[in-house]
């Protein structure tokens, strides 16, 4: 075991730059299967790969699979993009998930001129349509975890100013219903902090269905009242990148009723076909080393998805089409 350790040593002393991730460190390397990675799990944190997909719309077609070592998932949405570039058309969506949302993955979809729509992680909260979202999970494994349990940190009964979309270039805001709010004056001097104050009206709030969410008090408060901080008085203003437009952009595309309609198809797009993949097919892990390998398994299931998808849908109705034009020739 010593030997082991010293030629483990020796080969991380002549390759520091081999497992550089993308912030510059250096990532732990496993000598078994260097390619596989350290993800965090329901189960504890496991050595294995991620399996990603890019599934069509329309009869759920895998169209890119790909099998990567890394647990972070906002590294993995380029190199899908990159191989489904060709497959794309002016008119096609992407849409992804809130682990896929990173400036860099925004900057590159946009200088490419590719549409898409990726959740951000507060997108749930400011959609009504998840308010009962907690009554329905499934209840944790009394017999996987045998330790005491812990409490759960209760999410938020109301909208924080974070739930609003706030343009600080234009000095706008946008409630969570989608309605807009006018700006109360000019900036006051809160505590010593520079606040912008914004409220709604009495024609949008008094019937709004998220009142409940909005208003600690709805019995009592009018229309709601939200303000943002600049910074502090004599301290230089927070500059406004370009990331941050991007973010309230992204935002207030997916909030409206369009978005949220164009984005939930994927959760009936992509999320049945992993269900296939590991319930049906049984793939509940990798059984292979390598990326290489890791790889072709993934495809290959998928593969298997994919034939089952065009007998199911393709050539099923191309068979139909056939008997009934011979039906057709054979009637008298």
């Amino acid at each position: 075991m010593q030997d082991d350790a010293a030629d483990l040593r020796t080969w991380l002393d002549a390759h520091p730059d081999d497992r550089r991730g993308p912030s510059g460190g250096v990532r732990q390397s496993n000598r078994t299967d260097n390619d596989s990675a350290k993800m965090a799990t329901g189960k504890g944190v496991m050595q294995g790969y991620t399996g990603v997909a890019a599934v069509d719309d329309r009869v759920q077609i895998i169209v890119v699979a790909q099998a990567h070592g890394t647990g972070s998932e906002h590294e993995l949405l380029l190199p899908v993009v990159d191989a489904l570039t060709p497959c794309l058309a002016p008119t096609s969506l992407l849409t992804a998930d809130a682990g896929y949302l990173s400036t860099v993955n925004r900057t590159a979809l946009e200088d490419r001129g590719i549409d898409a729509l990726i959740a951000d992680a507060a997108m749930r909260q400011r959609d009504e349509r998840f308010a009962t979202q907690a009554r329905h999970q499934q209840a944790p494994d009394p017999l996987h975890d045998k330790a005491r349990p812990r409490a759960r940190a209760s999410a938020p009964t109301h909208f924080t100013p974070h739930d609003s979309t706030y343009d600080p270039v234009a000095r706008t805001c946008v409630c969570p219903a989608g309605k807009s709010l006018y700006r109360k004056g000019q900036s006051v001097i809160v505590n010593g902090n520079i606040s912008e104050q914004f409220r709604g009206t009495i024609r949008d709030c008094v019937g709004c269905a998220l009142r409940a969410q909005c208003l600690r008090t709805p019995a009592t408060t009018r229309v709601r009242n939200v303000a943002f901080m600049r910074g502090r008085v004599g301290a230089r203003p927070t500059p406004v990148t370009a990331s941050t437009r991007m973010r309230a952009r992204m935002r207030a595309r997916i909030d409206t009723p369009d978005g949220r309609a164009r984005y939930g198809r994927r959760f009936a797009t992509v999320e049945p076909v992993f269900a296939n993949l590991r319930h049906n097919k049984r793939l509940t892990r990798f059984t292979l080393r390598g990326r290489a390998k890791v790889d072709a398994q993934w495809q290959l299931l998928c593969l298997v998805h994919n034939i089952e998808k065009r007998a199911h849908h393709g050539c099923a109705a191309q068979g139909d089409a056939r008997r009934a034009d011979r039906r057709a020739r054979y009637i008298p």
